[in-house]
């Protein structure tokens, strides 16, 4: 049987746990509360309390300031991959210089905390981040993506950095607008009574974040300080120009303003579903460092759905053909990408 660990047994923790378990792995984990793991084996949703020595793949989902640490204990007591959840990636890349390590982050989570909310379908059709270094071996990258796959997520790869500045606009600024936004209504509330009764569909839709655990945001703004806060300065200056329009009612400014995020809106992307969509796409992996993940970047980057891949690899084992099933429309432009950058790819349809 594969072998898992998971460190860290709260809701990504334990979400993990089952889904591996649901995927034929036995899963050993580990918890800083002695409880938590043991009531973790009650459930059944870990099979031992411990680091399994044997893991070929070990999850830290502890908070993002005792990630690093960690995975040094998951890297020196076990010979397979690492990898992490944490929300910010950045001084955990940094951090970690190892060929088996490459930090990752599932975008998936529950209004539920703790392994009550601990769900096994938790991950799937959700977008997981992977963000290797240069010190990242393409062995590890193709085991890595194989499993998270495996659990029903989609991949995208992308430079920590960047990472980090992405989620600061898409899921850090959105939680602490939500909780702005609820201590608001609170205050109101407490000179109406009634403000609260009246919240309807979209202020529940767009406060929803805001019912999360509080505790983990204090290590991910600690860890993400400056690009929260230039996600911060962003809103703050586009709500003071939605001032501006709205206290001068200029009517055309505003219709503008809400065309504009209503289009942005409606074109958020989706993934493939229907196999009529795509195309196959094989590329040599040249023999250099990080081809694997460049590829699976320069997909991110030119907002290429990758629907599934597998890595073929040569008789001889030193070289390897990756095989992508991606959407056909963005298929020219990909090949035109990867040309650029010396692979050779050839696309076929999908009979």
């Amino acid at each position: 049987m594969r072998r898992a660990n998971v460190l860290g047994l709260g809701l990504i923790g334990g979400s993990l746990a089952l889904a591996l378990a649901k995927n034929g792995f036995l899963v050993s984990g580990t918890d800083e509360n002695a409880q938590t793991a043991q009531t973790a084996v009650e459930r059944k949703i870990i099979s031992a309390i411990g680091i399994d020595p044997q893991a070929e793949i070990s999850f830290i989902a502890t908070p993002v300031s005792s990630i690093p640490m960690q995975a040094a204990i998951a890297l020196a007591q076990t010979k397979g991959i690492v990898t992490d959840v944490g929300g910010v990636k950045a001084t955990v890349v940094d951090a970690i210089k190892d060929s088996r390590f490459i930090g990752g982050h599932p975008m998936a989570g529950s209004e539920l905390a703790g392994l009550d909310g601990a769900d096994e379908s938790l991950f799937e059709g959700a977008v997981w981040v992977l963000t290797p270094s240069v010190e990242s071996s393409d062995e590890t990258f193709e085991k890595l993506a194989k499993i998270i796959t495996s659990l029903g997520a989609e991949i995208v790869v992308l430079e920590a950095q960047r990472h980090d500045r992405l989620v600061a606009v898409v899921s850090h600024l959105p939680h602490l607008t939500a909780a702005t936004l609820m201590g608001l209504a609170h205050v109101t509330a407490e000179e109406h009574v009634a403000v609260l009764r009246l919240a309807a569909g979209g202020f529940r839709d767009m406060t929803r974040v805001a019912s999360g655990q509080p505790q983990i945001w204090i290590d991910i703004c600690r860890e993400n300080r400056e690009a929260i806060i230039d996600a911060l300065d962003g809103m703050i200056s586009g709500l003071s120009e939605m001032r501006r329009i709205v206290d001068t009612q200029s009517d055309q400014e505003l219709l503008s303003r809400l065309q504009t995020a209503r289009t942005a809106r409606a074109n958020l992307p989706g993934r493939v579903h229907e196999l009529m969509d795509v195309c196959e796409v094989r590329i040599p992996i040249p023999d250099r460092s990080g081809s694997a993940a460049e590829i699976f970047t320069l997909a991110a980057d030119l907002g290429v759905n990758i629907a599934n891949f597998e890595v073929s690899h040569s008789v001889e084992g030193d070289r390897g053909i990756l095989v992508l099933i991606i959407d056909k429309a963005t298929a020219e432009m990909f090949r035109g990408g990867l040309m650029a950058r010396k692979f050779r790819p050839t696309i076929q349809a999908v009979s």
